[in-house]
């Protein structure tokens, strides 16, 4: 049997930035209608060094596996900081279809999930927007940011990276980390070991999309700030454990009741920014059926590209 691979480039060609939104927005949707299904991700944990994760969904006539790597110490080794592959099946035959490289379909919906977040729970006339984190990730960020007809500060603590990411995408290098942590709208995609947003630091109206603590003991915003904000989580079951909530949730602050699932909101089921004071933070965890869009929106369009096989 022949099995379709896409390398990293491959997943890029494939799906673009405004697909990649489109696939992801109308996940969400279908995970909160329960038309798409998947367990929390498992966590196979090497701290200090890393951890991996098995992460598998259904939905769409697919299935999906991704196993991924989260190696933050790797750039200093010269290595990426996620590794892995996606394996997807159809889910009438469970024969498999194809095996892509995690790191582009990590970092494509990653990007989509960050900004359909911010556009659905950002203030209305929100008019500054921030990557803080240049890594892969981030990059992708404000790639998206950019083909969606903004033009975002970037931010990240190595200034090579980013003004190389600056000028590559067609952003704006900010002055300072302030000046980026203080737009209205601002993406965090940071390894999660540093707290950006100390206590008292969020400003009326601000909305913040978490994507970077994703793991257990990591976070980018002050506990405390969590009590001043509205809630909203990309799936309640993952983020309570090993997200950026998780803490409030161990320290008794944040409780089922205070989050809200941001498919909700983007199905009219529950109701997103009260007002245009309110602080509204969004947690990622990153989820499979997010990756399934991604990988089911690339392999439609296999015909259009020239993709090598494996033999199994």
């Amino acid at each position: 049997m022949a099995v379709l691979f896409f390398s990293g480039r491959a997943v890029e060609e494939a799906v673009s930035p405004h697909e990649a939104y489109d696939a992801v927005r109308a996940a969400f949707v279908a995970h909160h209608r329960g038309e798409w299904t998947m367990p929390p991700k498992v966590y196979v944990t090497n701290y200090p060094a890393g951890d991996f994760r098995a992460m598998p969904a259904l939905g769409g006539g697919h299935a999906l596996l991704k196993w991924v790597t989260s190696f933050p110490g790797n750039p200093a080794r010269g290595l990426p900081t996620v590794t892995g592959l996606v394996l997807l099946s159809d889910a009438e035959t469970g024969q498999l279809e194809a095996v892509l490289d995690a790191a582009a379909v990590t970092a494509l919906r990653t990007a989509a999930a960050a900004v359909v977040a911010a556009d659905v729970l950002a203030r209305p006339g929100s008019s500054s927007v921030a990557v803080v984190g240049c890594g892969v990730n981030g990059a992708e960020t404000a790639r998206m940011l950019v083909a969606r007809g903004q033009r975002p500060l970037v931010w990240d603590v190595d200034p090579a990276r980013r003004e190389a990411v600056a000028g590559r995408l067609g952003a704006e290098v900010a002055s300072s980390a302030a000046e980026a942590l203080g737009c209205d709208v601002v993406v965090t995609v940071t390894p999660g070991t540093t707290v950006l947003f100390p206590e008292g630091s969020l400003a009326d109206g601000q909305h913040v999309s978490l994507m970077g603590a994703d793991g257990p003991g990591k976070a980018e915003v002050a506990i405390g700030e969590l009590r001043r904000a509205r809630l909203f989580c990309d799936d309640w079951e993952q983020a309570s454990h090993g997200g950026e909530l998780a803490a409030g949730v161990e320290a008794g602050l944040v409780g089922r009741d205070d989050v809200t699932d941001v498919g909700a909101v983007l199905a009219g089921d529950a109701d997103g920014r009260a007002s245009a004071r309110e602080i509204t933070l969004f947690d990622s965890t990153g989820l499979a059926i997010q990756d399934l869009a991604i990988a089911s929106a690339a392999l439609a369009k296999a015909g259009e590209l020239d993709l090598p096989t494996i033999a199994l």
